[in-house]
């Protein structure tokens, strides 16, 4: 790091000086020099601009090994990307340009993946090209590879609309809850925001389940409940190349590959009958489509339990004091239907211990006791007898737009006859 030398006395006014002139590198202390002479690191790509003042006895060093300062140690990985770009563009830098530059992005091991708003507006673009611009900001964030994110193609997949802009190739491992995920980012979805819902299906007792996971992408669920969940076997089907050819990797990469068997394909098409006794539905906005197959795989003679992903829409304003707070408890559907009275009251603490709640909108609870009843229906259509649907949780996974949630329905399906 280049650096002006002088005498202790002069170190401070020295300082003032290259402050006023945007000269000083605030990145870096002081630092003492052979001599007794304390050094000031100056920036690097400014060096043209420095001039020596005459009246304060300095010369040009080099600091082999700069000691970061202390207000460099304490700035968010944000702030020293907007400092690292400021110090890049000099005097073409704006405030115009700072808005563009992104607060949050995504990380997967050596690769950043901005969000597609990040350096898209017209003042980015009459800068022309660029070439240190990539370089810079992955340095800044202590990243090798960078990408951005575009749009979701509408092509049935929710294919990515990924654009590599620095790195040969968009291959990247990621960690969750001790489970390890490789796939292309220029190919695939990753959803952060599923945390919490993995997490939940890692810790359900799935000790000699089978599972049939519709909608398997990379496994982004199919993993949890094989690694975590300790599900016996798994059917994960899934008609995206690019994801089966991830989920392959993952398998392996998790020592599960011979307790799953991977069908590619529409899952709709699924010609599995009577093998499940845990079903998993995660495609959003709905996963409707897929009911007819769920009811089919699962086991004729004892049931299962369906986790159905769906969004659901919420009234814009919801006041807890006016509006009833529901509580959706385990127990059957004409149960709850029966003693809608009860719903409008808190459970006492004897049921709080006996059945999983959650406190749930009213548009939540609506949208789950019609969701049972239509798979009560399908059941019964399918297999000539009546069946049982029982809600046992509504979990609410995130907000994926105003006014709209992403829920889960762990929905209980049994024969009459059990």
């Amino acid at each position: 790091v280049p650096a002006l030398a002088t005498e202790r006395q002069f170190a401070q006014p020295l300082r003032e000086r290259l402050e006023e002139e945007q000269l000083l590198d605030g990145r870096y202390r002081l630092q003492e020099v052979p001599g007794g002479r304390l050094a000031l690191p100056v920036l690097e790509e400014r060096l043209d601009r420095l001039r020596l003042p005459q009246e304060m006895p300095c010369g040009l060093v080099r600091i082999q090994n700069p000691v970061p300062s202390r207000a460099a140690r304490r700035r968010t990985p944000a702030q020293k990307l907007r400092d690292e770009l400021r110090r890049l563009l000099g005097e073409s830098w704006s405030e115009e340009l700072e808005r563009d530059v992104p607060r949050a992005w995504q990380r997967h091991g050596d690769m950043v993946l901005l969000s597609e708003d990040s350096f898209r507006s017209a003042s980015w673009e009459k800068l022309g090209p660029m070439p240190m611009l990539w370089e810079t900001v992955a340095s800044a964030l202590g990243a090798r590879r960078l990408a951005r994110q575009g749009r979701v193609l509408p092509d049935g997949m929710r294919s990515p609309n990924v654009t590599l802009l620095l790195g040969q190739d968009g291959w990247v491992e990621h960690v969750d809850n001790g489970i390890r995920y490789t796939f292309d980012v220029t190919k695939c979805m990753f959803s952060p925001g599923n945390i919490t819902e993995k997490l939940r299906v890692a810790s359900l007792p799935c000790s000699g389940e089978v599972l049939v996971d519709l909608y398997a992408g990379i496994g982004y669920f199919t993993l949890p409940y094989l690694v975590h969940a300790a599900a016996t076997f798994a059917h994960a089907c899934e008609w995206n190349s690019h994801a089966v050819e991830a989920l392959r990797r993952n398998l392996v990469l998790n020592g599960v590959q011979d307790r799953c068997r991977i069908h590619h394909g529409d899952s709709r098409q699924l010609e599995l009958r009577d093998v499940a006794d845990r079903v998993n539905l995660g495609l959003i906005p709905s996963s409707e489509e897929g009911w007819p197959v769920a009811c089919r795989v699962l086991k004729k003679g004892t049931g299962g339990v369906l986790h159905i992903h769906h969004n659901v829409e919420s009234l814009p304003t919801w006041d807890p004091p006016q509006t009833p707070i529901l509580w959706a408890e385990r127990g059957s559907l004409e149960e709850a239907s029966s003693d809608r009275a009860t719903q409008h009251q808190s459970p006492t603490e004897e049921s709080r211990k006996e059945t999983p709640a959650a406190r749930i909108r009213p548009e939540w609870q609506r949208w789950a006791e019609d969701t049972a009843a239509r798979i009560r229906g399908l059941l019964a259509e399918l297999h000539g007898q009546p069946w049982r649907t029982s809600i046992l949780h509504i979990e609410a996974v995130k907000s994926y737009a105003p006014h709209v949630h992403h829920l889960v329905l762990d929905l209980e399906c049994r024969p009459t006859l059990l």
